[in-house]
């Protein structure tokens, strides 16, 4: 059974903390669930252990088939097995030199769960783009291992992991502890 979801502008979750006005929290721990922080600055979350239900070497096979940069990306949740390891997957490869650590990324993002397909954030729906340092600790783990070689105009599917996303204590009302997390980004621009 597939979902079909408008992924919403995901840059309110990461902007502050994941957070978008229900909570989420892509920044530090400390501000988990808070959404009164608007700066960008994210840290990666505590590691927690992978989800319940998770298969090794499962991938998750294409969520999107929007290619079209200048639209948000519709997901679709899949129906099989959860990724038990980051599943990172181009959409459109983007050209230019690729993305690597200490380079100044500006993205656009849609992020829904994995177990539902609801969509917790999407700098879409704020029309702003989110930056940060690649590598930086300034956002979740997944964020920092999955944009790696990507290239400027690229659409990447990201599947992240408990332990790479919020761990065990999830963050605010929209990520429940332990949720495997899927992101739809857009690379804007390097530096």
């Amino acid at each position: 059974m597939r979902r079909t979801l408008l992924a919403v502008a995901m840059a309110a979750v990461v902007v502050s903390g994941c957070g978008g006005s229900s909570g989420g929290d892509l920044d530090s721990q400390s501000d988990a669930g808070s959404s009164a922080d608007p700066s960008p600055g994210v840290q990666g979350p505590v590691a927690g252990s992978p989800g319940t239900g998770c298969t090794n070497d499962a991938t998750a096979g294409k969520v999107t088939t929007t290619t079209d940069l200048s639209k948000k990306p519709v997901i679709d949740v899949p129906d099989g097995p959860i990724p038990c390891e980051l599943d990172v997957q181009d959409i459109v490869e983007g050209t230019g030199p690729a993305a690597k650590a200490g380079d100044q990324l500006t993205m656009k993002y849609v992020g829904v769960l994995y177990a539902d397909g609801k969509q917790f954030d999407a700098s879409w729906d704020r029309g702003s783009d989110f930056p940060f340092t690649l590598g930086g600790g300034n956002v979740i783990q997944g964020w920092d291992q999955g944009m790696v070689g990507m290239k400027k105009g690229g659409r990447r599917q990201l599947v992240i992991p408990p332990d790479l996303g919020y761990g065990d204590q999830g963050a605010g009302a929209d990520i429940p502890p332990g949720a495997t997390l899927i992101f739809v980004v857009d690379l804007v621009k390097i530096g």
